[in-house]
């Protein structure tokens, strides 16, 4: 199984936000610490918004933040919104199809992969938050000792 940029960007995301409870966080330092485009986290960041991930706040000191606590936020929900679909073959256009046992070997494995991620939060996502945090800082902290 493989997931898209969109879906691993909103996890990024959510991460960012969850070590970060406290914070308003804006795009621009989303993008900055991990080193991606502020374009591709801008429409990620507005789906997020809509499905009541995160909310924002408008206005100079404005950003964004998870808008319920970590712990109520599911890894696989967010999955499930980001994520167009789960075919992992194209059985559709296959002629044996309808009589293949793969097509329900690979339904039960998808089933059983999104149960695990049903059984996380983002707060386990982010349960060493200082870790994360240090990990974040750590090119500006070299760059302060130079």
């Amino acid at each position: 199984m493989r997931f898209t940029r969109y879906t691993d960007y909103a996890m990024r995301v959510l991460i960012y936000l969850g070590s970060r409870p406290d914070e308003l966080c804006s795009i621009p330092e989303i993008a900055r610490a991990y080193s991606i485009s502020q374009n591709h986290l801008m429409k990620v960041v507005h789906d997020l918004g809509r499905a009541g991930f995160v909310s924002s706040v408008r206005g100079r000191f404005g950003g964004i933040r998870l808008a319920r606590p970590p712990e109520e936020i599911n890894v696989g929900a967010v999955v499930r919104q980001t994520e167009e679909g789960f075919d992992l073959v194209d059985c559709g256009s296959c002629i044996i199809a309808p009589a293949c046992g793969f097509t329900s070997v690979l339904n039960e494995a998808i089933r059983a992969f999104m149960a695990v991620l049903d059984g996380y939060t983002v707060a386990d996502l982010v349960s060493r938050k200082a870790d994360i945090t240090r990990l974040f800082f750590q090119d500006d902290a070299k760059a302060g000792s130079v």
